[in-house]
């Protein structure tokens, strides 16, 4: 089991907007979850930007294609950990900010626990170092909200056909990852949200609007 995360990070959650987050392991999803979230927000007249790491940026693209890519092999585990970092801190930088900046909701499909759960406890690198060089790359934004999609490995590795890189790994990996994930969770339950993944999709969709509702008060409509 790798260390505890450091304690001296308390975090800064953006002033205008809300930033909500969906992490979780493979076939959760999220995806479908963060979609529906931001159309229902978008319903209800709210300004919404749905976005994800790795690579919803130009630079953010290469690092998805070089992380993932079977092609790519072996990575250093510390290789693999920085050019994720380099995604998250472009899309911090060029993306979230900005749209919090102008009152969005700001919805990513997977942020700075995913790194701490699969280069952390995935690949057994020092959770506290990790965290340490996360939060600085992101200037420690915090969401407003993670919603953590549970699901058991084994049942979401099973529904895809072809597997990256990382879908790749073991499955002893990718349980790792999931222990991580509720652990992280069970921290700060005040931001996170843990369900079932494998509930109704309309059923998840309903809990998550309800846990999101108290938090548009700084976010703009129109």
């Amino acid at each position: 089991m790798t260390s505890a995360p450091i304690e001296r990070w308390p975090g800064q959650y953006a002033p205008a907007g809300a930033f909500i987050c969906f992490e979780g392991g493979e076939g959760g999803g999220k995806s479908t979850q963060s979609r529906l979230l931001r159309d229902r927000l978008e319903a209800d007249g709210y300004r919404a930007l749905l976005t994800f790491e790795p690579g919803d940026t130009p630079v953010g693209k290469e690092m998805r294609r070089i992380v993932l890519s079977p092609e790519t092999g072996e990575l250093a585990h510390k290789t693999e950990f920085l050019l994720y970092l380099a995604d998250k801190s472009e899309h911090i930088e060029t993306l979230v900010q900005p749209a919090l900046a102008r009152g969005e909701v700001v919805i990513t499909d997977r942020y700075v626990d995913s790194t701490l759960a699969y280069q952390g406890a995935g690949r057994a690198l020092d959770a506290g170092e990790l965290e340490e060089v996360a939060r600085w790359a992101t200037g420690d934004l915090r969401p407003h909200l993670t919603v953590v999609l549970d699901l058991e490995p084994s049942a979401g590795l099973a529904r895809f056909e072809g597997r990256d890189r990382i879908e790749g790994e073991s499955l002893d990996f990718h349980q790792r990852v999931r222990a991580s994930f509720l652990e992280l969770a069970a921290r700060d339950p005040e931001h996170y949200l843990v369900l079932d993944a494998r509930a109704p999709i309309e059923e998840i969709a309903a809990a998550i609007a309800e846990r999101v509702a108290p938090l548009l008060g700084q976010a703009t409509r129109g």
